[in-house]
């Protein structure tokens, strides 16, 4: 097994290829259809080889979801939900298969790997819990309170194709899924075909736990040709990527009314105030900051320190960062794993090489480490940025941070919400009510206080998604669950019509209707 390297230390005999020992999953692919090598981001090494759906896969996948999604909506919900707190349980036990997957295909290191792991099971508990109570007729005071009854009932839409990307594999796959599967829908999904063997094993495991194989099928291939077939079936889509790709499936669900979910990118900013835990800002900065290689949408890009702490501020942040640990077993110890591509890795050295070339300084990392693996890349921070700079306004999607000071909260509130992007924020502050009143500023869909983005992120009883160029929908809470149904009124009326009758004339009976709609407004009637 190989130590983990020092962000600040390159050593050519830990060059990729070293990882725990544990063998990659098998090769695999279906003998008639072509297939595509999967590498590991974290060596170049072949993982597997997958097949290559086509448009008509895509169509077949969602015949048979639709046949299996009839008998799985008739199923009650509590034995729904039973499948989910099932999963949950077999998700911890059986977690270290899963770790491995996510770091082979990922690159990420362990404990980041594990934070999907945490995700998925706190998705379990909430949905396996709650769907039952959420999805519950809920009756209604009607028009003519004793004479209407109204109930409202809840309908799954029936098969939900979901788009799922490759920086959270697990959660963003099965996680997005449970709910969706919860609520009586059947789930044709796309994963990335660099981290499908997570999503395939995640469908193994809750199909162990008691899912129909045939409510959820999985297609793969290139996203311009799979992603737009998926699109073109589904009763609802469920999309997580980039706000480019996510404009275009917006309009091809529009095309064919039908609903949509889109978690899209950031430019995420964190806000240290002048009141601040200088050491605690500083830690939870490189957990903001590098998580997953900063290949997370809720990831800190952006951040604004109070002047009056700033010198301060950055010389712990600047000495935590240059002490982090790379690595690329597959075990716990390495701070930061590797990037996912090579393109990931050229956008990155791209964003970094070009604001230094226009002035701005380096005051950690900077550079990428082919000693480590193949993608690799340090943590970084960039003091002195400004437009027209790349990485000013352009989400990098990697391990890169931008210092900005200020002097006024109003000036950094201001600057924080100058960007067409509104996914998550972090405020920190030694008081807790100024800093809440804070985050109320913010345009953002999620604020953490004290926290980078795990708070929000893991209140799973609570909405997650972006405002602006960030998204549509929310994921968690009962958004997350409800966008998977149709709301239905069944309205009763009893004894007497909405119209005239007793020998009331038309007259009359407006008369009636008039004095009884001051009445009930009267008594506060809802």
């Amino acid at each position: 097994m190989t130590a983990p390297v020092p962000v600040g230390r390159s050593d050519e005999r830990r060059r990729r290829g070293h990882h725990s020992g544990r063998a990659p999953p098998p090769r695999w692919r279906r003998p008639d259809a072509a297939a595509r090598r999967q590498r590991t981001s974290l060596t170049g090494d072949v993982l597997a080889e997958l097949p290559v759906s086509t448009p008509e896969d895509v169509a077949g996948a969602f015949a048979r979801a639709r046949q299996a999604q009839r008998a799985w909506a008739a199923t009650p919900v509590r034995r729904r939900a039973a499948v989910l707190l099932r999963f949950h349980d077999l998700v911890l036990a059986r977690q270290s298969e899963v770790l491995d997957l996510i770091q082979l295909e990922t690159g990420k290191a362990r404990l980041h790997a594990h934070e999907e792991v945490q995700a998925v099971a706190v998705a379990a508990r909430h949905y396996g819990h709650a769907a039952p109570a959420l999805l519950r007729p809920k009756g209604h005071t009607g028009v003519l309170p004793l004479l209407t009854k109204a109930t409202e009932l809840r309908r799954p839409r029936g098969v939900v194709g979901q788009i799922a990307p490759w920086n959270y594999p697990f959660e963003l796959s099965v996680g997005d899924a449970l709910p969706a599967f919860a609520a009586g829908n059947a789930v044709v999904m796309k994963p990335d075909t660099q981290t499908a063997l997570t999503a395939l094993w995640a469908r193994r495991l809750l199909v162990e736990a008691g899912l129909p194989e045939g409510v959820w099928q999985v297609v793969l291939g290139d996203g311009p040709v799979v992603g737009p077939a998926v699109v073109a079936h589904a009763d609802y889509v469920s999309f997580t990527g980039s706000t480019r790709t996510g404009r275009e499936v917006a309009r091809g669900a529009a095309a064919r009314l039908v609903g949509c979910s889109l978690e899209l990118g950031g430019k995420n900013a964190m806000l240290v105030l002048r009141d601040a835990d200088v050491e605690k800002a500083a830690a939870g900065a490189v957990r903001a900051c590098f998580s997953s290689a900063g290949q997370l949408c809720v990831s800190i890009e952006r951040l604004y320190v109070h002047s009056s702490l700033a010198d301060d501020f950055l010389r712990r942040f600047t000495a935590r960062t240059k002490a982090m640990r790379l690595g690329t077993a597959l075990a716990y110890g390495a701070d930061m794993g590797s990037l996912i591509s090579a393109r990931q890795l050229e956008t990155v050295t791209r964003h970094v090489e070009e604001a230094v070339a226009k002035g701005a300084t380096v005051l950690a990392g900077g550079r990428p480490r082919p000693d480590v693996g193949p993608f690799f890349h340090e943590p970084t921070i960039l003091d002195g940025v400004e437009p027209p700079m790349a990485v000013c306004a352009e989400e990098t999607f990697g391990p890169v941070v931008s210092v900005y000071r200020f002097d006024d909260e109003d000036e950094a509130v201001r600057r924080a919400n100058a960007t067409p992007y509104g996914l998550n924020a972090s405020v920190w502050t030694t008081d807790g009510r100024r800093g809440r009143a804070l985050a109320a500023r913010l345009d953002a869909g999620t604020v953490n206080v004290n926290e980078g983005y795990a708070a929000a992120y893991g209140s799973a009883r609570a909405p997650m998604g972006g405002m602006g160029d960030s998204g549509l929908g929310r994921r968690h809470g009962s958004e997350g669950l409800l966008k998977y149904t149709e709301a239905q009124t069944v309205a009763h009326q009893r004894i007497m019509p909405l119209a005239p009758a007793f020998g009331l004339d038309d007259e009359q009976y407006a008369r009636v209707m008039t004095r009884g709609l001051r009445l009930l407004k009267a008594v506060r009637l809802r």
